[in-house]
């Protein structure tokens, strides 16, 4: 059985793919002795080095890999090296041999909220390639005057770089002052995307913390700069929620409910709910450094 290159790297904990495929474009790669290229086909039986040195690729890596949630306080960064020296998420995350910890999407600077990190970069390739439509949620505070028509306007989408962003529920929170909060769930992950999309009626994010990443919720008990890592059943279960939600599409809006409005939270199916609560359960928290 063969398989892409990147894909078994990534597998084995040696990065996201996305890191892979940059390292194979620099020549940094070979197999069996010959340069890689992208999309190579691969066999168990394959030799592997990465600038020089022979990396050992396990032949089942899923039931040795790990999984942390991660409640990131403002003020730490996402990439692992900074020339300003910033704190990073990575500083306080267990330290690992031979494999790296890949964060699945990332947060700014400014956000604070859930991360999740794991070993097995396909898996976080999966959990966040857009064809897997894997639900993000994000509580906002929001300075400005928000009408009834900028809610519409974010609920059937605005474009961005050329790009059609639309929220998939918007939620009004009790507030009282300039500040008004939210709650917002969306199906993507690009740069910024939640603050820029409320600055595009004219209001400005004051403060943003991601609540929920497909299964994985914000719980009470993890506080700012701990972790929690899965246990093996949660983790088997994760594999399974990976593999049947990259199948999920999302709804074309011609099939939105008309009734709906946009200040209203839309209702889980069936098949949400059971996915969000696949993984509930409260491993013991431990501390990581803070950056805040």
């Amino acid at each position: 059985m063969t398989e892409r290159l990147q894909k078994v790297l990534a597998r084995a904990g040696l990065g996201s793919r996305r890191e892979i495929e940059g390292w194979i474009r620099d020549r940094r790669v070979s197999v069996d002795g010959q340069t890689a290229v992208i999309g190579q086909q691969v066999t168990p039986q394959s030799r592997f080095m990465i600038d020089g040195r022979t990396v050992k690729v396990e032949p089942n890596p899923a039931g040795l890999a790990r999984t942390l949630l991660y409640h990131k306080p403002v003020g730490q960064i996402c990439s692992r090296h900074d020339p300003q020296g910033r704190t990073s998420v990575f500083d306080g995350l267990p330290r690992l041999r031979g494999r790296r910890w890949v964060s699945v999407g990332r947060l700014d600077i400014n956000t604070s909220g859930l991360m999740v990190f794991t070993t097995d970069g396909e898996l976080a390739h999966r959990l966040m390639h857009p064809s897997g439509g894997i639900e993000r949620e994000y509580r906002c505070r929001v300075r400005g005057n928000v009408r009834p028509a900028d809610l519409q306007r974010l609920d059937q989408g605005v474009r961005l770089d050329g790009q059609l962003c639309r929220f998939e529920s918007i939620q009004a929170q009790k507030s009282t002052g300039s500040n008004r909060w939210y709650q917002v769930v969306l199906r993507e992950g690009r740069y910024r995307e939640v603050r820029r999309m409320w600055g595009s009626i004219g209001a400005t994010v004051s403060r943003l913390i991601r609540v929920r990443y497909g299964p994985f919720q914000l719980e009470q008990g993890l506080r700012s700069g701990q972790y929690r890592e899965l246990t093996p059943s949660q983790h088997k279960r994760l594999y399974r929620f990976a593999q049947t939600d990259s199948q999920v599409k999302r709804p074309s809006h011609a099939k939105r409910s008309q009734a709906q409005t946009p200040a209203a939270k839309k209702p889980a199916n069936k098949g949400q709910k059971a996915r969000r609560s696949t993984l509930r359960g409260k491993p013991r928290a431990r501390g990581a450094k803070s950056g805040a």
